[in-house]
């Protein structure tokens, strides 16, 4: 590839995921790899843009660069963006949508430069082909994207154009609705792979079961949508077609993987089987309606992952306090020799569920801080270790 073909890429993340982003860019050849905090950004020609739609189970998004400069005012940022040739890159017809995010920017008013942006590309249409974009902020066609820093501007275009984690597949949603890409991110991080069983005791609308059952069978988590690259003057459509072929041609690592649900509610559940078949996996899942303090394990060992209310609400914090160190118990009894990954914002959590965290990862769910908490179950251990570096501290001391 030469470098008049390379281009420059974006691909924003939930915080915290940026290192897995980065792994799974790399895996699909990307080139100039560079986390940064909320996303990473990339290299290479245009069919890794596809790739990355296709195939990325992280990024939220896939931005490309066309654009950037210096400026000290909105006048500055108009004459910069109406600079570019923006009909070479899609057609008038078109309806569009500006998104700006700043840093530390000078300029008074984010909504007003958004207008300036909107005008210019509107204003070089208008002058250069004599039809302009008209604007929709609902479903747009194409979306540009400006960041703006101190004294520089970057524009992008948006290749995705629903976000990522928008699968195509998920029907209903419950009351607070793990994203996919978040899902998809916490199974990469404790490890789980289709070999081996996994269990989501509080499974609600089945995101993290439906995540692990499209890994498994090998489906690209972009199969069932569409993308806005292809209503880019630039799409390749045969590249696109090999790239599909490709994919469909992929063996799956485990056609037939241990996965189980359960919820304590029966709404819950009825969510995840919609939910399930709609994502081609009717009857694929084992699904029960039980109480995460009254299941037992599967299986020998295997990863169980978790994402229990966190608490928000008047009254709950109480309910958690005694509700944590039920589910201490019930993982120590009934859980030996299993891995368990616990999603949450409370951050009380390890102190009450009564077991020594083997890792702590920061993660962030929206605005939301959040930690991973993953437990290596033993058996009457960990509390015993526990208890005996407690000890051997009061001894030193």
């Amino acid at each position: 590839m030469t470098e008049e073909n390379k281009q420059r890429f974006f691909a924003p993340c939930p915080r915290g995921l940026e290192a897995v982003l980065a792994g799974e860019l790399a895996e699909l050849g990307a080139e100039g790899i560079k986390p940064a905090e909320g996303g990473v950004g990339f290299s290479g020609a245009m069919s890794v843009a596809y790739s990355a739609n296709l195939h990325s189970r992280i990024a939220s998004r896939v931005l490309w660069e066309v654009g950037s400069g210096r400026y000290r005012s909105e006048d500055d940022v108009y004459r910069g963006v109406n600079a570019l040739d923006w009909p070479q890159l899609f057609d008038g017809v078109l309806t569009i949508r500006v998104n700006v995010a700043a840093v530390r920017s000078p300029l008074n008013s984010l909504d007003f430069i958004t207008l300036r942006i909107k005008d210019a590309v509107c204003d070089r249409f208008r002058t250069q082909t004599g039809v302009r974009p008209s604007v929709d902020t609902a479903q747009p066609d194409v979306r540009l994207h400006a960041f703006l820093e101190t004294d520089r501007f970057t524009l992008y275009l948006d290749t995705s154009g629903e976000p990522l984690f928008k699968r195509g597949a998920r029907q209903m949603t419950g009351e607070a609705p793990l994203r996919e890409n978040l899902a998809a991110g916490i199974l990469k991080l404790s490890g789980w792979t289709p070999d081996l069983p996994l269990l989501d005791p509080m499974c609600g609308s089945g995101t993290f079961l439906i995540e692990a059952l499209q890994i498994a069978r090998g489906i690209p988590p972009g199969a069932q949508r569409n993308f806005a690259f292809e209503k880019l003057r630039n799409f390749d459509e045969a590249q696109w077609s090999r790239i599909k072929t490709q994919a469909e041609s992929t063996p799956a690592p485990n056609p037939s993987p241990a996965i189980f649900g359960s919820d304590l509610y029966g709404e819950a559940l009825k969510l995840a089987r919609v939910n399930l078949a709609a994502a081609g996996f009717a009857d694929v899942a084992h699904l029960k309606q039980a109480n995460m303090l009254e299941i037992s394990a599967p299986a020998a060992e295997g990863v169980l992952v978790a994402n229990p209310p966190y608490g928000v609400r008047i009254g709950e914090q109480d309910e958690l306090a005694s509700f944590y160190p039920q589910v201490g118990d019930a993982l120590k009894k009934k859980f030996a020799g299993w891995r368990a990954y616990i999603f949450t914002a409370d951050m009380r959590l390890p102190k009450l569920i009564g077991l020594s965290p083997s890792k702590r990862t920061p993660l962030y769910n929206g605005a939301l801080e959040c930690r991973l908490y993953e437990f290596k179950i033993v058996a009457g251990a960990m509390r015993r270790e526990k208890k005996e570096q407690d000890s051997g501290r009061r001894t030193r001391d």
